[in-house]
């Protein structure tokens, strides 16, 4: 039986990482934190950072722990049994897929900009049947194929940033980044909600690690070097942005209306292109990860084996790149992906926390044996991670009612998945075939 072909490399995850989290928001977000915080938002850019970086520190311990395919949900499986685990494995691929979805919406939007007609009517069906189709078409083809798109997507949407910081470093009032105003608690709380938005996506690094060359030494360079390359591009970007303009919370596109000053109407052109690169980007890397969870959930006997089909000459998980493809492109046609959005909230709380919390479990000496030993160890003891678990319980406090009973509703359903599961493995039969 065909297995995963392993050519990740350690800047292959990276780059999956930096592209997962670094989306079409950034294009827009400075205008809504500044909004709330004013020019205190580069040091809460920072703050946050520093947050998702406790949280990217447990997901690199126990990712150390751990060569197969599943990530977040493969951790808890091991930690906290397969109930757990399930809710968390089938909220991801949920939320990929309507993220998917979103992205394919998306790009019809940021291109109907330039060809009004390709918002409406068959047009807009047609180019998003054909976006998915040539989205799952990559990855089934392979997942070194699937990496060469997202590495050069992920350049595609950095680099256009890159040039706007470089540049705009030079036309910047420096003065204007010191007239600090008061921040109430609210406003503050606000904005802490929407950068660890901003942040996420970086959880779905180890989810490939089935891909990877080498996932236990490459899983915690890609987790730290993510969010470092993102806290350090994003930072900046902002800074340059309240650099440039003195009220730029009254941008609805203050990227593109900066470089505009500085760079004059090709610039805007240019962070255009980038914002619809970084949509395609996205794009890519949900259909990529989203399959994986699906594969891990059919390989481990949580849904049908069907799903855990690998394709004997791609080495890819073709069926479940299909299944994937085809409901991200049902919600994106259907327009019911801005009701599943919502889910996302409730899919960050699950995921930091049972990360965070499996990474104390799996240090306890009842574990000695039963899994790898850690490659990387989190320092300061347990403090990291209780603070990575008090970042994921946070999340709750800024959720909507909306949000809450969305995601609430997402794990229900999943429990009715679980109680109706299959109880054979891929593995188990990939172990069998073996032994004969």
């Amino acid at each position: 039986m065909a297995e995963l072909r392993r050519a990740l490399g350690r800047w292959d995850l990276t780059a999956i990482g930096v592209n997962q989290v670094i989306g079409s928001s950034i294009f827009l977000l400075p205008a809504q934190v500044a909004a709330q915080i004013g020019l205190w938002s580069p040091l809460g850019f920072i703050a946050i950072g520093l947050m998702s970086l406790a949280i990217a520190l447990c997901f690199a311990e126990v990712g150390s722990r751990f060569d197969a395919t599943g990530g977040p949900y493969l951790f808890a499986r091991t930690a906290f049994g397969p109930f757990v685990a399930f809710e968390v494995g089938w909220i991801q691929w949920f939320v990929r897929a309507a993220s998917q979805a979103v992205a394919l919406a998306g790009t019809v939007l940021a291109l109907g900009y330039y060809w009004p007609a390709l918002t409406m009517g068959w047009p807009r069906v047609l180019f998003i049947i054909a976006l998915a189709a040539a989205m799952a078409w990559i990855n089934i083809r392979g997942v070194r194929e699937s990496a060469v798109v997202v590495n050069t997507l992920t350049a595609g949407k950095v680099l256009p940033l890159a040039i706007f910081i470089v540049a705009g470093a030079f036309y910047m009032h420096a003065p204007d980044l010191t007239q600090l105003r008061p921040v109430t608690v609210s406003q503050g709380a606000t904005a802490a909600l929407l950068l660890v938005f901003v942040y996420g996506g970086y959880e779905v690094v180890p989810v490939i690690a089935g891909e990877a060359v080498d996932p236990r030494k490459h899983v915690p360079f890609a987790m730290i070097w993510t969010i470092l390359i993102v806290m350090t591009v994003v930072t900046l970007t902002q800074v340059v942005a309240q650099g440039i303009l003195s009220n730029v919370e009254g941008h609805s596109t203050p990227i593109a209306d900066a470089a505009a000053v500085f760079l004059g109407s090709w610039g805007a052109l240019l962070i255009s292109v980038g914002s619809v690169v970084a949509i395609t980007g996205n794009n890519a890397g949900q259909v990529l990860s989203g399959s994986r969870m699906l594969f891990a959930l059919g390989e481990n006997g949580d849904l049908p084996t069907f799903f855990a089909r690998v394709h004997p000459h791609y080495r890819t998980p073709a069926n479940a790149i299909l299944f994937t493809s085809a409901v991200a492109l049902a919600l994106a046609l259907s327009g019911s992906f801005a009701q599943i959005a919502v889910v996302s909230a409730v899919a960050r709380i699950v995921t930091y926390t049972s990360v965070s919390a499996a990474t104390l479990r799996l240090r306890s000496p009842e574990f000695q044996g039963r899994v790898n030993p850690a490659t990387f160890t989190t320092p300061f003891g347990p403090v990291i991670p209780i603070v990575a678990i008090a970042v994921g319980i946070a999340v709750i406090g800024g959720a909507t009612r909306a949000q809450l009973v969305g995601g609430l509703s997402a794990l229900a359903v999943g429990a009715v998945l679980y109680a109706v599961r299959p109880a054979r493995s891929v593995k188990t039969e990939r172990e069998g075939a073996r032994r004969l």
